[in-house]
């Protein structure tokens, strides 16, 4: 380490050859005539130069990565070094291709422990995600296999390598930097004797790979949330309620916002000119409203070009009374969400009935799920979204105290912890003291992020000022969320033990 003066990655030229093969005989000394003769490594030059990089200490090589690109889909699934390489004439490389296969890596044995290979390892991940490939695959020598090859498989050894039972330094190394084996490969390497003829297939997934498309619109990957922290007023009639609500709308659209986010029942203020009924009847004259407020809700999804979440109202389906909401999407389609989980205040004072489906709904955003208010209290509903390939969670609530608020909070965070999503909610403050059973409202619309190095260390994104009327701006960037999902420090997702349990819906 004293002597180290500089450590630099390069490209590899031919006018590294000669120091190349003397840096690979050092390195297997255990394969005899182990190295690359120069019409190779000038032909793997010639055919993708970015795909061959030394690093030099010193300015001396002191290991190098070789790879080249194939056509995973035309591969063999047990295919052999020999046919991998096309002979070792490197013809099997095609920049249309759509893995990065690499053909060797190695460090010299002075240079081993100063992890030098995680380096390599590390540009060919860039490379992969520069070039937007589908990810890294090689095949993976064994080299202690020969020492179980009587008593265990090479499943069972790598198995109990990966259990931390048996050492072996090279594929606990290719472990370490996130590759996973894929299949066992038999015959791969002429001459392997120490890995007793096997290798391991490993791979390692780009993330951030994109399919090409053929349509014009593409996914977004940094979403941005408009959050509506709603004011409890009396409204004179509908069109007034509605003049408010497209003015929020409008404000979060001159944000480009993606999303827009209602609270739960932002239309009861119309129910005081309905104060002089009982609670069940105002609310029915209520529900009379929903639909035009859907519709016009989603005149202005596409006028303003922003998913509206229209939070929820009441509304009568089949003769039963529900705790609805829509999702009016930009492009005109309408979807609607119904509370599965029904307060006890709204069954016994309204006779509300609680819904029976959960689902995620597409977007030009990704998979979204949305649950209102009390739902988001029941973790199994946030685990069936995830499963299903939720990224963002929307929850319009209603809460008239703190502790009330701090029920939806706490639970809000807690989902997006456990399932590696955005959580966004958002709710009313205020008062409405001609409205029966609505009399005070708590809030602080809040979004959520699981809790990782690449996100705020509290998991709160942003917050809205407790009790005042406002809108929340939030970006949130989809493909973190593909990181932590295989890079975090914890997986939730991933880590699930379903040997032991298991999450299911009732068809």
């Amino acid at each position: 380490m004293k002597k180290i003066e500089n450590i630099e990655l390069a490209f590899l030229t031919q006018d590294d050859y000669q120091e190349l093969k003397k840096a690979m005989i050092e390195s297997y000394t255990t394969m005899p005539n182990s190295y690359w003769r120069e019409h190779q490594i000038d032909a793997l030059i010639s055919r993708f130069p970015e795909g061959q990089v030394v690093i030099k200490v010193n300015n001396q090589i002191a290991g190098c990565a070789l790879s080249i690109i194939v056509d995973y889909s035309k591969i063999s699934k047990h295919h052999t070094y020999q046919e991998i390489t096309g002979d070792f004439t490197f013809n099997t490389h095609t920049d249309a291709g759509d893995m990065l296969y690499g053909i060797d890596v190695f460090i010299k044995p002075e240079y081993r422990g100063l992890r030098l290979g995680r380096r390599l390892y590390d540009y060919r991940k860039d490379l992969c995600e520069k070039l937007n490939l589908k990810g890294v695959a090689f095949g993976g020598r064994i080299p202690n296999y020969h020492k179980y090859a009587e008593s265990l498989t090479p499943k069972e050894y790598i198995d109990k390598v990966r259990k931390k039972e048996i050492h072996d330094p090279v594929f606990n190394f290719q472990i370490s930097n996130d590759f996973h084996p894929a299949r066992i490969l038999k015959s791969y390497l002429e001459g392997d004797e120490a890995s007793n003829d096997y290798a391991v297939l490993l791979e390692w997934d780009n993330i951030y790979y994109e399919e090409e498309s053929k349509e014009a619109a593409t996914q977004k990957k940094i979403i941005r949330l408009g959050l509506i922290q709603w004011q409890m007023r009396s409204y004179k009639n509908l069109e007034e309620l509605l003049q408010q609500a497209e003015f929020f709308i409008d404000s979060v659209s001159g944000y480009r916002s993606d999303f827009a986010l209602f609270p739960e029942f932002f239309n009861a203020p119309l129910m005081a000119e309905n104060n002089h009924l009982t609670e069940p009847e105002a609310i029915r004259e209520l529900a009379k409203h929903t639909e035009p407020i859907v519709q016009t809700f989603s005149k202005f999804a596409i006028s303003y070009n922003i998913n509206i979440i229209t939070g929820s109202m009441p509304e009568f389906i089949d003769g039963k009374l529900y705790n609805a909401g829509y999702l009016c999407k930009r492009d005109g389609t309408i979807e609607r969400y119904i509370k599965l989980h029904i307060t006890p205040n709204e069954a016994k004072v309204w006779g509300m009935e609680g819904g029976s489906e959960i689902r995620t709904f597409d977007t030009d955003c990704g998979k979204i799920g949305i649950l209102i208010c009390y739902d988001v209290e029941f973790p199994e509903l946030g685990r069936l979204l995830a499963e299903e390939g939720m990224d963002i969670l929307f929850v319009p609530f209603l809460t008239d105290t703190q502790n009330g608020y701090s029920r939806v909070r706490n639970c809000a965070q807690a989902r997006a912890i456990e399932n590696e999503c955005y959580v966004a909610i958002a709710g009313s403050v205020g008062n409405l003291p001609k409205v029966h059973n609505m009399d005070i409202q708590y809030a602080q619309s809040m979004v959520f992020t699981p809790c990782d190095f690449a996100f705020p260390t509290n998991g709160i994104k942003a917050e809205a000022t407790p009790n005042s009327e406002m809108i929340l701006i939030a970006d949130v960037d989809i493909d973190l969320l593909r990181e932590l999902n295989k890079q975090g420090s914890v997986r939730n997702l991933h880590d699930r033990r379903t040997d032991l349990y298991s999450l299911k819906m009732r068809p």
